[in-house]
């Protein structure tokens, strides 16, 4: 089988394309039952074809280290069979706890293989990781050396006391050689993953409906959900995002997004294996690697890169970096994770001629649902739905909404993942799906609206998570810190709206009678706090109340008006312009309702450049 067999890969240039793909069912396109099958596939059809180009580091790229598909497959089989020594099972759980680096493309495949997958944010506060890893049950741990990531190493004694982690390998940095291995307390084993010898040869036969990975659904929420995703729901969704007539077998990815979220393994690396493509991988930190930014023309040059896949905050970093390099391979660039602010995609797509092509997804619905086309799309749609998958927006009832109405979406088909993981008991992972799943349908927490041909437009979330620069923020966990201050009284989080983040968490805090603290030492007490910076507050704001619905529930979408008012008001400030701003909530959204400047072309500047709806006051 090649990937010029149409019933692999049919025609997907628009929208128009999805009714002709979906007349043929999925399970006749011929996908690989598991990864591993998806991997052996690749190194067979294509074996000396570059698999990945690893950089060490932004200072160190124009060294990547290479693999191709059979030398891919030749470590992966390798690291399977160490973990299957170590006593790792088809059903148990290998947590993986390390930043990118070429060996942990290389191990999160191989856990696949010899048994499930749970990668976990290594920047994650101790506690949790421990709290993970104790719902998984996991006894083997894969993990950073001292020389990829030493203060994963520093903290492991900490996070494997009272959990079941009896083993302990270690991934060396890309290009660079094993270190000391060290005394890891309450560990009995210790080893480099490498170096260590190779044990018997996995020759399992799994079922595509068995449990492939295990994703948590935040990084600082503080108790993160545990997803399961089947090989089913990984091969289909990866299948999906490769079938676009964008790109070919021949087209070059690049990578940065870490491992431990799906989108990295679904976009840029599942999917990448099914087509035989070239991925081209930054260094451990990166996005976050300044010095990423400086070369990054010139590595899209040298590589020929053809697509990436990143945050808006990382498209609106590039479009102040100046163009130093030919550009012209560069086809198309993905953004999700949070929402677009129209002023990034207008610098963007003006300063590179690159289109940027949002999506939109999450991970109990294992990455991607829907996908966007550099034609035929409505305005403010973030994509049309996935073929096979199916989206609705529903009234609380779960009734359909009227077209065009906003409700709040659902979505069906064979990416929604197995459940969440409560334990580890002895017959096996327990799970259940905390009612997010009614009759194959998945409760998304967002609100939008979905036309008759699946295109779906976001208008705000049901649910109350904070998104900073594509990361999960759950605003109870500050709201618990900050109720743990002797002078508040209460407390609410909610995200302000934010140029270059998407948004940031800010809080308002009610005091007790008497209290002398101010806001700004209330600012220091959270940050001093919470489990990641991330989740530290930008603002602390003292309310006489926090405002309640009628029936006394806590209304925070008073508290996120009140946040955009605010952020509004700074940046036409900011820029000179004096004006009024208020705004008034539809269908769970806030709208900023701007009372017109003299200047209304450069407030309008302003105000594209957030993440957010507004209109002049004086439109009805």
């Amino acid at each position: 089988m090649t990937t010029s067999n149409t019933a692999l890969w049919p025609r997907y240039d628009n929208p128009g394309d999805l009714a002709e793909i979906e007349s043929i069912p999925l399970d006749e396109r011929g996908l690989p039952a598991t990864t591993f099958d998806a991997l052996v596939r690749a190194a067979t059809l294509w074996p000396d074809r570059t698999a990945l180009r690893v950089l060490p580091d932004a200072a160190r790229w124009e060294q990547p280290v290479e693999r191709t598909y059979a030398e891919l497959l030749g470590a992966v089989e390798h690291h399977a069979s160490v973990l299957r020594a170590a006593g790792v099972t088809r059903h148990d759980p290998v947590a993986v706890l390390s930043p990118n680096c070429l060996e942990l493309v290389e191990a999160i495949l191989a856990a696949q293989r010899a048994g499930i997958v749970a990668p976990i944010n290594p920047a994650m506060d101790a506690r949790h990781v421990a709290d993970l890893l104790r719902r998984s049950g996991a006894r083997v741990l894969v993990a950073a050396g001292s020389d990829l990531a030493p203060d994963v190493v520093t903290n492991l004694a900490d996070i494997i006391e009272e959990t079941s982690v009896e083993t302990v390998f270690l991934l060396q940095p890309t290009g660079g050689a094993a270190g000391e291995v060290p005394t890891i307390p309450g560990a009995r084993s210790v080893a480099y993953l490498a170096d260590t010898p190779t044990g018997p040869p996995v020759a399992d036969i799994v079922d595509a409906d068995e449990i492939a990975s295990l994703f948590h659904t935040g990084g600082t929420t503080g108790t993160p959900k545990l997803a399961a995703h089947t090989h089913r729901n990984e091969l289909a969704n990866s299948w999906m995002i490769a079938a676009n007539s964008v790109l070919d077998e021949d087209s070059v990815l690049f990578a940065a997004l870490p491992l431990f979220h799906v989108n990295a393994l679904m976009v840029t690396v599942l999917a990448p294996i099914l087509r035989g493509q070239t991925v081209v991988w930054a260094g451990p930190l990166g996005y976050r690697d300044l010095d990423l930014y400086g070369v990054f023309w010139r590595l899209v040059e040298r590589h020929r890169i053809a697509a990436m896949s990143g945050v808006p905050t990382v498209y609106s970093v590039l479009a102040q970096c100046p163009i130093d390099a030919d550009i012209s391979s560069l086809r198309a660039c993905l953004v999700g994770a949070s929402m677009l602010p129209p002023a990034v995609r207008t610098a963007f797509e003006s300063h590179t001629g690159t289109p940027l092509l949002e999506g939109y997804g999450l991970t109990e619905a294992t990455c991607a649902s829907v996908r966007s086309f550099f034609d035929g799309q409505p305005a403010g749609s973030v994509g049309q739905r996935m073929p096979y998958q199916h989206i609705r927006a529903v009234d609380e009832s779960w009734g359909d909404v009227a077209e065009g109405a906003v409700g709040r979406i659902v979505v069906s088909g064979p990416t929604v993942f197995a459940g969440y993981v409560r334990s580890r008991a002895a017959s096996g992972l327990e799970f259940d799906s905390a009612g997010s799943v009614r009759h194959g349908w998945l409760d998304t927490g967002d609100l939008g609206s979905v036309t008759a041909d699946g295109f779906l437009t976001l208008t705000g979330r049901a649910k109350d998570l904070i998104i900073r620069g594509g990361h999960n923020i759950d605003p109870g966990t500050i709201e618990d810190i900050l109720l743990d201050h002797p002078d508040v009284t209460g407390a609410g989080v909610v995200g302000r709206p934010d140029v270059h983040s998407g948004e940031v968490p800010v809080g308002y805090v009610t005091l007790r009678e008497g209290a002398t603290v101010s806001a700004g030492e209330l600012r220091e007490w959270a940050s001093g706090h919470v489990p990641e910076a991330a989740a530290a507050p930008k603002a602390i704001t003292v309310v006489d109340a926090l405002p309640v619905t009628d029936v006394g529930k806590p209304y925070k979408l008073a508290l996120r008006a009140s946040a955009t008012e605010s952020a509004v008001t700074a940046a036409l400030v900011e820029a000179g312009l004096e004006t009024e701003v208020s705004s008034r909530v539809d269908d769970g959204a806030v709208v900023a309702l701007i009372v017109p400047p003299v200047d209304r072309e450069k407030a309008a500047r302003v105000l594209d450049a957030f993440p957010i709806g507004w209109q002049w006051a004086d439109v009805r």
